[in-house]
Parts: C-alpha cells; sequence; structure tokens
C-alpha cells in the first residue's frame, strides 16, 4: 500500500523524509480538518453561550472522548490538553512531584531519557530532597530484568520510563516495569511520544498512573499533546497553570478551581490542533495499527539488512528485531554527523543529526551524536534506497580524510 499519496508534502516536495522522531507529515485529512474548522466552527470553547461558541465546544470535547476511547482511558475526563509531552511532564512533576516526594524517596528513570522526561525530574528531586537514579542499558542497548529490579526499591515513590526510545528504537518491557513498580509502591508514569504512532496504546491494560505523548509525532498538527492520568491521583493535584476556564470562584484573596479537566486547561487553548489531533487519529484508525505494524516491519527490517552492508556505518541497535521499532541511528566512521546529514540533504534525504534530546544516554554510549533515520507508513523500500546511495556518497567524500 502506497500511503505516501495521502501527504500533500510528497507531491510539493521531491524530498526522503526520514525524520518522523522529531515530527511527523500531515496528511490531507487533518490539514482539511483544521481549515474547515477555521471556515465553519471557529469560537472560543467554554466562553459562549452563542451557538456557534457551542458548536465549537462540543468539537473541542467530543474530540476529549475519542482520545479517551482510543488509549481506552476509563473517563474522557482524564484526557488533559497539553501543548506538547514536555508540557505535560512539567505538570506531573510540578503538581504531582513536588508535593509527593521528600527526603528519601527515590526517583527511577532509564538512561534512555528525553530530556522532557529527565530535566524536571532533576529540579523536582533537588527541590525536594529526594534521589534520581537510572536504569542502564546492558551490550543489546537494552533494560535487562535484573537492572530493573536492582533499581527499583521500596525506597521509589515514581518510575518514568519512555516505552520507546528516541535514538535506539528500542522497545522497553513497560507493562513488566510498571508492575514491578507498582510491586515496590511507586507509581509509573509512561511516555508513549514514541510508540503511539506506530502501536496500540491501552492504558488500561498497561496500568500506567500517567500517560504522556505529542501529537505531532502522530499525524497532528505542531503544539498539542495528551496527558492522561488517573482520575483519584488528577483530583488531588493542584494546577500547574493558573488563569481563565480552570476556576470555579475568584474572590479577591482566594480562589477555588475547577473540576477536572478544566483544572489543568488554564486559558484559551489550542482548539486547531486538538481538532488535528481528533483528525490524525481517524486517520490512524481508517489505516489500522495491524496495518501500520506489518509496513514498518517490513520496512525497517529492510532498512536493517541494507544500512548492515555497508562496512563504513556503525549502528546502534538491539539484535532483537521484535524488540525494535521505526528508529535506526548510526554513524560513518570518522564523520561527523553533521557533515552526513548535510550532504545527504544534498540528496534530499531528510535526517535527523545532533544528540537527539538524549546526551545522559549518548554520553554513556561513549557517542557524540548520531545520525538517525526514523521512519513512518509514507516511507517506502525506495527511500531507503536512497539513503543507501547517499550515505556512500557522504562516504566516498570523506574517505580519504578518515583514520582508518
Amino acid at each position: 500500500m502506497d500511503y505516501k499519496k495521502d501527504f500533500p508534502i510528497f507531491e510539493n516536495k521531491d524530498i526522503v523524509y526520514l525524520d518522523s522522531g522529531a515530527t511527523t507529515q500531515k496528511p490531507k485529512m487533518v490539514i482539511d480538518k483544521i481549515k474547515e474548522f477555521y471556515e465553519n466552527s471557529n469560537a472560543n470553547p467554554h466562553r459562549g453561550a452563542y451557538g456557534l461558541s457551542i458548536e465549537a465546544t462540543e468539537i473541542y470535547e467530543d474530540t476529549r472522548k475519542k482520545i479517551s476511547k482510543f488509549i481506552n482511558s476509563r473517563y474522557s475526563e482524564e484526557i488533559i490538553f497539553t501543548k506538547n509531552a514536555s508540557e505535560a511532564f512539567n505538570l506531573i512533576a510540578y503538581s504531582y512531584g513536588l508535593d509527593n516526594l521528600k527526603n528519601g524517596d527515590e526517583v527511577v528513570l532509564s538512561i534512555m531519557e528525553h530530556h522532557s522526561n529527565l530535566v524536571p525530574w532533576q529540579f523536582v528531586t533537588k527541590k525536594t530532597n529526594s534521589s534520581l537514579k537510572y536504569m542502564y542499558i546492558n551490550d543489546e542497548y537494552e533494560l535487562s530484568k535484573e537492572e530493573i529490579e536492582s533499581k527499583i526499591t521500596n525506597n521509589t515513590k515514581i518510575v518514568s520510563i519512555t516505552h520507546v526510545s528516541n535514538v535506539l528504537g528500542t522497545i522497553n518491557n513497560v507493562k513488566e516495569i510498571i508492575k514491578y513498580a507498582h510491586k515496590k509502591g511507586a507509581i509509573a508514569i509512561l511516555d508513549a511520544s514514541q510508540s503511539i504512532p506506530h502501536m496500540k496504546i491501552d492504558v488500561q491494560d498497561l496500568d500506567a498512573d500517567f500517560v504522556v505523548f505529542s501529537g505531532h509525532k502522530m499525524f497532528a498538527p505542531l503544539g498539542i499533546g495528551v496527558l492522561y492520568g488517573k482520575k483519584e491521583l488528577l483530583n488531588k493535584m493542584n494546577p500547574f497553570l493558573m488563569g481563565g476556564d480552570m476556576i470555579e470562584y475568584v474572590y479577591e484573596q482566594e480562589t477555588t478551581f475547577a473540576p477536572l479537566p478544566n483544572k489543568f486547561e488554564a486559558g484559551t487553548q489550542n482548539v486547531e490542533g486538538v481538532v488535528g489531533l481528533g483528525s490524525a487519529i481517524d486517520y490512524i484508525e481508517k489505516i489500522g495499527y495491524d496495518n501500520i505494524k506489518k509496513h514498518e516491519e517490513e520496512l525497517v527490517k529492510y532498512a536493517r539488512e541494507e544500512l548492515s552492508k555497508l562496512d563504513f556505518v556503525k549502528l546502534y541497535l538491539t539484535p532483537n528485531i521484535k524488540n525494535h521499532n521505526a528508529v535506526i541511528s548510526f554513524n560513518i566512521d570518522g564523520v561527523h554527523p553533521h557533515d552526513v546529514a548535510s550532504i545527504l540533504d544534498s540528496e534530499n534525504v531528510c535526517i535527523r543529526s545532533g544528540n537527539h534530546c538524549a546526551q545522559p544516554l549518548l554520553r554513556y554510549m561513549d557517542v557524540d551524536s548520531t545520525c538517525r533515520a526514523s521512519f513512518s507508513i509514507y516511507n517506502n523500500k525506495q527511500d531507503v534506497d536512497k539513503l543507501v546511495i547517499a550515505l556512500k556518497k557522504a562516504y566516498k567524500m570523506f574517505e580519504k580524510w578518515i583514520v582508518k
């Protein structure tokens, strides 16, 4: 199946786009839905008693219900709109972490975490005199059972873990990690930003206490994210941001706050982003996760095989293909990733280069930075072939200067 035709950018640009781990391209139906909202339904939700505002409110809240069903949350008010996963992590860190951690408590992360799921916990643990610990990967770029169980202890109060590494593509066994965290009395937070574009997320089955993800990595617009939290936890938490529409009553010296989900959605929201996210979910469900999985597994398998044939390329990925998702990090020996990315760009091949907002992971791997190709349903084997050809060109340009 050729999904490229669903994405207008590929009609307008002759590119091989391999940076979906940063942001996906947007299908026409998402773009059209946003245009339709602005042309027919644009008003501020929850603000007006007139028909247009009521219509905008219904669209906004119906999308919340759609997302609740999409991830199988028990209540739609457990879905909080944020601008991205970073804001969602900050909300949890400030509204839950600051109030619930104390001296002697521990927060446990993996070394794979994106800075968004790391820097807030550095801040919170310092403020609360609690400790920050890490689970480290083994030689196969995975978290072993022994590492997990040695780091999550009776002192652990929060475990926050990425479902899929944005650098390595490693799929963590998050269901077992969440189960073990609960066994030790900790809450569990899941970063689903790199997984939800590729696989079904069932929050009740996983039993995660919080789940965060960004819409822009799953065909939705930039600037819209989601925080899922168990209702009993969210109800006990203080608001993170304060302002319009998150209040119940305001007096001169005190304020009472609105119930969920409004309590955490201060001010005018990114309604077009919510509309686009709803349409992106429709697009994913139209294709079906089974078809997405089949397409991407074949593609990534082919990419692994073709890149492995290049003896000048070092790959950073687990040998266990079943535990590997749609991200491949690599380097050309002796050539800086930024130079590689620039040469590939001259061939209209778009990849990411740098530390991928995961400096502690790369430092642990003793690597300064990497190239990264991340795939989506609009990629095909021809894209992989063009990547390989471009890499050969890059290597040839630098070959005589490379110290072997």
